[in-house]
C-alpha cells in the first residue's frame, strides 16, 4: 500500500468524485482511478460502488475513510509544527463559520499575527459546519450553538441581541422598541428549523406565550431582509448582522432578553495542534478586551454521547 493509494481514496471519498479529486491534486483523472482500482485489487475489497454517473463509499470505503481523516489530519499538524519551528510562517488555516460577522474580527487578529498563514473559510449552516470539523475537514469553528460533547471544546466568545425588523412603512417603524406582547398575530418570515437565532426567539415567544403567525421559511438572512422590506412581514436576525436599509427598522424586544450567542469550537485531541493553538492564542488577545466576554461562559455540560 503506498501513500499515493491514500491520498487518491481520500480525494475521491471527501469530494465524492473521481473528476474533482484529480483536479484538487493536480494530476489526470485516470491515475486518480488507478490509484484506487490498484488498492481495492491490493486488498481484495470495493471501496466504492459506481451507480450510473454517482459514486457511494461500501461500508469498507466508510471505515478506510475514518482513518485517512486521522491520517491526513496528522500529517497536516507534522507539517504545521515544522512550520512554527522556523515562527508560523506558512501554513494553512482552516476555518468554518455559520456567518462571516462572527469570525471577521478573529481572521484579523490573525492575519497581523501571522500574515504568512493562509487562511482558508467555510461559511455554511450549524449542521454542515459541525460536520466539517468532525471530519478533520476544519481546524476551528465558529458556531452560535453546541450541544455537549466529549468530543469538542466550546470557548464562548460573544453574544449578540436578536433584534426584529420591519419595513419603514409598518406601524411600528416609528418606535425604538416594541414588547413582546406586540408581536402576537403579527406576520413572520422566519429561518429553517435548525437556526439559532430562529431556536431563540421561538423559545422568548413561548415563554411570553405570543403566537406570530409565521407566514414564510426562508434560509438566507439577505432574502429574509429583502421580504421583510418588500412588506411581507417581520423578521427576526442578530443585532451584529442587522445591514441599516432605509427601507428597514430595527427594533429591540424591551421585555424579554434574546441573545445569540457566538462560540469558538476544536476538536479536544487536536488542542495541540500548531495552528489551532496559534488562533486561540489570539483568540485569548480578543477575549482580554472584550468586557464580560469570559463571565459568560458556561459551566461545562455533561455529554449526552
Amino acid at each position: 500500500m503506498r501513500h499515493t493509494q491514500l491520498r487518491s481514496f481520500h480525494a475521491v471519498a471527501q469530494r465524492m468524485s473521481f473528476t474533482v479529486a484529480a483536479r484538487e491534486l493536480g494530476v489526470s483523472q485516470p491515475t486518480i482511478t488507478t490509484q484506487v482500482k490498484s488498492l481495492e485489487q491490493e486488498f481484495g475489497v470495493e471501496l466504492f460502488v459506481r451507480r450510473g454517473r454517482r459514486i457511494e463509499l461500501t461500508e469498507t470505503g466508510g471505515g478506510l475513510l475514518d482513518i485517512t481523516r486521522r491520517l491526513f489530519a496528522d500529517e497536516k499538524d507534522a507539517a504545521d509544527y515544522l512550520n512554527e519551528t522556523r515562527g508560523l510562517k506558512t501554513g494553512h488555516l482552516r476555518v468554518g463559520a455559520v456567518g462571516p460577522y462572527h469570525v471577521t474580527d478573529m481572521l484579523a487578529a490573525f492575519n497581523v499575527r501571522y500574515p504568512g498563514i493562509y487562511v482558508s473559510v467555510t461559511v455554511g449552516n450549524s449542521r454542515d459546519t459541525l460536520r466539517d470539523l468532525l471530519d478533520y475537514r476544519t481546524d476551528v469553528a465558529v458556531l452560535a450553538h453546541v450541544d455537549p460533547d466529549t468530543r469538542l471544546v466550546a470557548i464562548p466568545y460573544r453574544r449578540h441581541r436578536v433584534v426584529v425588523m420591519c419595513p419603514a412603512d409598518h406601524a411600528f417603524a416609528s418606535r425604538r422598541a416594541i414588547r413582546a406582547r406586540d408581536m402576537e398575530g403579527e406576520r413572520l418570515i422566519v429561518r429553517e428549523a435548525g437556526s439559532t437565532t430562529r431556536r431563540a426567539f421561538d423559545q422568548a415567544m413561548r415563554e411570553k406565550d405570543v403566537r406570530p403567525k409565521v407566514v414564510m421559511e426562508i434560509g438566507s438572512r439577505e432574502s429574509i431582509r429583502e421580504a421583510v422590506a418588500k412588506g411581507i412581514g417581520l423578521g427576526v436576525v442578530s443585532e451584529m448582522e442587522f445591514i441599516p436599509d432605509p427601507r428597514i427598522r430595527a427594533l429591540q424586544v424591551s421585555d424579554a432578553e434574546i441573545y445569540t450567542y457566538a462560540h469558538v469550537v476544536h476538536l479536544r485531541e487536536r488542542q495541540n495542534a500548531r495552528l489551532v493553538r496559534a488562533f486561540l492564542a489570539e483568540l485569548s488577545g480578543l477575549l482580554a478586551v472584550t468586557p464580560g466576554a469570559r463571565s459568560r461562559r458556561r459551566p461545562p455540560a455533561r455529554s449526552r454521547r
